[in-house]
């Protein structure tokens, strides 16, 4: 994890990425647990699927702590898992790569917005 935090700390657009005060407080106000089902939810609904609805227009970029730590993060479509993640586009995420995703959508909510 540490050697991807880095790499996107490089990235001029990736490392731009911050809640915002709303987003914070929403973070706050349902507690990790609640933010990590609902990463668990988006990444199922919006990344989990081999061809994905509108892949790459599927995370909005503000309005809630897991999309805009998707886009912190490169987890945001199949375009940048594959870049960012080396996860295939194609082909469904197994339940390893979504939790794989769901960690590093959490580890950027614990540690970059405190």
């Amino acid at each position: 994890m540490e050697q991807l935090f880095y790499r996107l700390a490089k990235s001029k657009f990736r490392s731009r990425f911050r809640l915002n005060k709303k987003e914070l407080q929403y973070l706050h106000d349902k507690g990790l647990s609640v933010i990590e089902q609902h990463a668990r939810d988006f990444i199922k609904e919006r990344l989990a699927p081999a061809l994905p609805k509108n892949d790459g227009k599927q995370t909005p970029m503000r309005n809630h702590p897991v999309f805009v730590a998707q886009h912190a993060t490169a987890t945001c479509c199949r375009k940048c898992l594959a870049k960012w993640h080396g996860i295939k586009i194609g082909l469904s995420l197994t339940q390893q790569q979504s939790d794989y995703i769901v960690s590093v959508i959490m580890y950027w909510l614990k540690e970059y917005n405190e």
